[in-house]
C-alpha cells in the first residue's frame, strides 16, 4: 500500500478537504498513473453529498482522470512508462459475463467496479481521481492521443463518452437532424461530436445566453426553450434528441419535436420521476431511451475520434484549493464548460 495526497469528502454534508488515501501495491496487471488533471463532473457532487444514496466516507471523487504512466506491473502489455493515459468511470469488471464479452463492461452482470465509491475486488472502497496517483488494472486504462492536451482530455473520459455512445448507437451521420437539450458540460461535447459525425445540429437551451458558443462549437441552429413558440415551430423536426440536463423536462413537449420514428435519449438523470403520456410515443412510433457511458473499447474509439476531428472539452483549470467553490459554481451553472483540477496542486 502507498499513501498519496487527495481531496476527500469527510462526511455527507462536509466540504472536501486535503487528506491521505491508500493506493494498493502494483500487481502484475496494474498500472500506476501520475495524475496530471482531474475533471469535476456533476456526478461527483451528487455522490459525495449523498444525493444518490449513502456513501462510505472519507471519499475522494473524480472519474475524469488524465495523466502519464509512472510504473507498470510485470505482466502489463498494453501500456508503458511515460504513456499518456486516461481513466474514466470504471476500473474493473468480471470480464466474463455477456456484457463484458461484448465490450459493455459498464453493465457487468457481477457489477462493474466504479472509479470511486464502489467496492473493489479486494473489498476496499475505490477512491477517485482527486489525488496525486491512482493504480488501475491495465484493461481499464485508455490511451490519450497526442493531439489532445491532457487537461482538455480529462472531461472526455465521462462527458465525452456519455454523449458519444448514444450518438453512435443511434447511427447519427450525414442527413441526421439532432437536437441537443442543454448547453453545459455534456451538451457542449454533444454539439461537437454530432457536428463531426455530419449531423445538422440544433441546441435547445433555456435562453440564448450561450448561443455564440454553441454556433462556434458546431451547432447549425440555437433556440430558446423559454420561448414557447420554439416547440410549435420545430414540431416534427428531429430524428434524435439528446437530453443532457438533469432537471425535469416536459416530455410531451420534447417528444413532439421528433419526426416519425425518432428517438429521445436521456443522459441527464433528474432525481424525481417524469410523467409520460404513452400516446406521445405511440403517435409517431417514437422511442424514449436512456444511455449510460460506453465500454472501454468505445471510450478509446471516442478519444481517437475526438483527436481526428479536433474535439476537446472547453475547460477552466483550477487548483485543488478551489474545488469547493467550483462545486457551488457547477450547481449555479456558472462554468463554461468543465472545471478541471490541476493535480500538481494536491500536494
Amino acid at each position: 500500500m502507498t499513501r498519496v495526497t487527495a481531496y476527500v469528502a469527510p462526511a455527507e454534508a462536509a466540504p472536501l478537504e486535503k487528506a491521505l488515501i491508500e493506493r494498493r501495491g502494483l500487481g502484475p496487471h496494474d498500472i500506476l498513473i501520475d495524475i496530471a488533471f482531474a475533471g469535476i463532473c456533476h456526478s461527483d457532487i451528487h455522490t459525495v453529498r449523498g444525493d444518490w444514496g449513502p456513501q462510505q466516507y472519507p471519499l475522494a471523487p473524480g472519474h475524469e482522470i488524465a495523466g502519464t504512466v509512472a510504473a507498470v506491473g510485470s505482466a502489463v502489455t498494453r501500456h508503458a512508462v511515460g504513456d499518456r493515459v486516461g481513466v474514466g468511470c470504471m476500473v474493473d469488471s468480471c470480464g466474463e459475463c455477456r456484457s463484458c464479452l461484448r465490450g459493455e463492461e459498464q453493465f457487468c452482470r457481477e457489477g462493474a467496479v466504479f472509479t470511486y465509491g464502489s467496492t473493489d475486488r479486494d473489498g476496499t472502497v475505490t477512491q477517485g481521481g482527486y489525488s496525486e496517483q491512482v493504480v488501475v488494472t491495465e484493461s481499464f486504462v485508455v490511451r490519450i492521443p497526442d493531439a489532445i492536451p491532457l487537461d482538455r482530455a480529462a472531461p472526455l473520459l465521462c462527458a465525452g463518452i456519455t454523449t458519444y455512445s448514444p450518438l453512435r448507437r443511434g447511427d447519427v451521420g450525414p442527413g441526421s437532424r439532432v437536437a441537443v437539450v442543454g448547453m453545459g458540460g455534456l451538451g457542449h461535447m454533444a454539439v461537437q461530436i454530432a457536428h463531426a459525425l455530419g449531423a445538422e445540429v440544433t441546441v435547445l437551451s433555456q435562453t440564448l445566453g450561450k448561443k455564440d458558443d454553441g454556433l462556434r462549437l458546431g451547432a447549425d441552429h440555437y433556440r430558446a426553450t423559454s420561448d414557447r413558440s420554439t416547440f410549435a415551430e420545430l414540431r416534427g423536426s428531429f430524428d434524435v434528441i439528446l437530453n443532457t440536463v438533469s432537471a425535469p423536462v416536459d416530455l410531451r413537449a420534447y417528444l413532439g419535436l421528433l419526426d416519425v420514428g425518432g428517438t429521445m435519449v436521456c443522459v441527464g438523470a433528474p432525481s424525481e420521476p417524469l410523467p409520460l403520456l404513452v400516446g406521445s410515443l405511440i403517435g409517431g412510433n417514437k422511442t424514449l431511451a436512456g444511455s449510460n457511458i460506453g465500454g472501454i473499447a468505445q471510450t478509446q474509439e471516442m478519444l481517437d475520434f475526438c483527436a481526428e476531428h479536433g474535439i476537446a472539452a472547453e475547460i477552466e483549470v483550477i487548483p485543488a484549493s478551489g474545488i469547493n467553490d467550483a462545486y457551488e459554481r457547477v450547481l449555479a451553472s456558472d462554468v463554461r464548460y468543465r472545471f478541471v483540477i490541476d493535480a500538481s496542486t494536491f500536494a
